[in-house]
């Protein structure tokens, strides 16, 4: 009767029996993706993205823009109304949520610190903006390192494996602990907050105010600093540039050696306090490779306390910008699927 409801509602459909099943054939039941989906989105310094998700966990569109200012609100409201005509036209929204650089308390609700954003990003003006787009619909809001994370664990570089650190590569460093596929986010939930710990150069001002902070070192800024080039419109495309660069100028790879080498420095700390199986880097980090990645693996085995310790696998991101997109729509689905709302009814 719950599968009869379910297909009627065109949330599941059965699939042909199995070949070669003893006793009466069950009829195998997959989720079907032409009727409900999520809406996820990311809100950056310098980009805003969107992905569309169904039930099945197809993505339907998937989308990164410039951001005009770094509380691009505009620009948000404006690629999810775009991501929901184009992505999500005839379907139920189950659920929305929106990735940022910042801590956001327990209620999924509320940002709490945003340094790298205007003034203008804290609090709860994000969710309610987004309600009122999406009236109905429960608009969660989360770390941004945390969603990419969790998409790298189900989609992504981290796919099966049990222990994953996921560390961002935008103007902040964040990043997302992954313990048998779930976000591991602390007692008050803001675990991951990594980029202001004080590793690399300690005269370096950072976005937050104080000097010697992780990411004044090892941000997409401070990497760009390193290598003497602008900033282009999106992470992505100012690390290709750098990587061109990079294969004709000595200058440009030694800045990227120093910058490994920071980043090693800090992948170091946190793998002996949480002896992660893959770290994978995000953003910035994966155009430019082992430009960054030799130096950051010959210092992470320099610093390793014991001969004892494993080194982590380095992992580039698989997912590009659109990963913390991608996770907060995962993540939107999770009362589905934990079968906390009724797909039967009207709607």
């Amino acid at each position: 009767m719950i599968v009869a409801d379910l297909e009627a509602a065109r949330a599941v459909a059965e699939e042909e029996p199995r070949a070669g099943a003893r006793g009466r054939p069950g009829r195998p039941v997959a989720l079907r993706g032409d009727r409900f989906v999520s809406l996820g989105l990311e809100l950056n310094v310098d980009y805003v993205s969107a992905v569309v998700l169904d039930l099945a966990g197809r993505t339907r569109l998937a989308e990164t823009r410039a951001a005009t200012t770094s509380t691009d609100l505009d620009g948000l409201l404006a690629i999810a109304r775009d991501a929901l005509a184009q992505g999500a036209d005839g379907c139920t929204v189950l659920g929305a949520g929106v990735a940022v650089p910042a801590l956001v308390r327990g209620d999924d609700r509320t940002v709490a610190w945003a340094p790298n954003l205007r003034a203008g990003a804290e609090g709860a003006s994000l969710a309610r903006a987004l309600d009122d787009l999406l009236p109905g619909v429960r608009v969660g809001v989360s770390n941004d390192a945390n969603c990419a994370a969790y998409a790298e664990a189900h989609h992504g570089a981290a796919t099966g494996v049990d222990h994953a650190l996921y560390l961002t590569g935008t103007v902040g460093i964040g990043a997302g602990i992954v313990q048998d596929g779930e976000v591991m986010r602390g007692a008050a939930g803001f675990a991951g907050e990594v980029g202001h710990m004080p590793i690399g150069d300690s005269t370096a001002t950072c976005g937050c105010g104080r000097r010697g902070c992780w990411e004044a070192s090892v941000g997409l800024h401070a990497m760009l600093a390193a290598v003497g080039m602008p900033e282009l419109d999106t992470p992505l495309r100012s690390a290709e540039a750098v990587a061109a660069r990079a294969a004709a100028d000595p200058a440009v790879r030694a800045g990227l050696e120093r910058v490994g080498r920071d980043l090693g420095l800090g992948i170091a700390m946190l793998s002996s306090v949480l002896d992660p199986e893959v770290v994978v880097l995000g953003g910035y980090f994966a155009p430019l490779g082992d430009l960054v990645l030799d130096p950051a693996r010959r210092t992470l085995d320099e610093r390793l306390a014991s001969a004892a310790q494993v080194r982590p696998e380095l992992r580039l991101s698989s997912l590009g910008t659109g990963a913390a997109a991608l996770g907060a729509a995962e993540l939107a689905l999770g009362p589905v699927l934990a079968g906390e709302r009724d797909l039967t009814g009207p709607g």
